[in-house]
């Protein structure tokens, strides 16, 4: 399911969760929050940048210092260990 971000309209009628942007999981089909779950204060939805993953670059590391060895094919059958 989505994660939505919700700030405070206000930070003055705010509580500590809602006067910093906090985290949501609903549904595509829910309606959005109008009020902060802790104080009732007024909430809007934020607009983020989506997370998609890690970099290939962090891959190779991680497989690395897993123990993973990673190989590059040469040629026919020949096959070089990068690390």
């Amino acid at each position: 399911m989505p994660v939505y971000d919700y700030e405070a309209v206000s930070p003055e009628q705010s509580c500590p969760k809602c006067v910093r942007a906090f985290e949501v999981v609903q549904s595509i089909h829910d309606a959005r929050l109008e009020t902060c779950p802790a104080c009732g204060a007024p909430i809007r939805k934020c607009i983020v940048a989506p997370a998609l993953g890690r970099s290939k670059s962090m891959l190779d590391d991680r497989a690395k210092s897993a123990g993973f060895s990673k190989l590059k094919k040469i040629g026919k059958g020949e096959y070089e260990k990068l690390y």
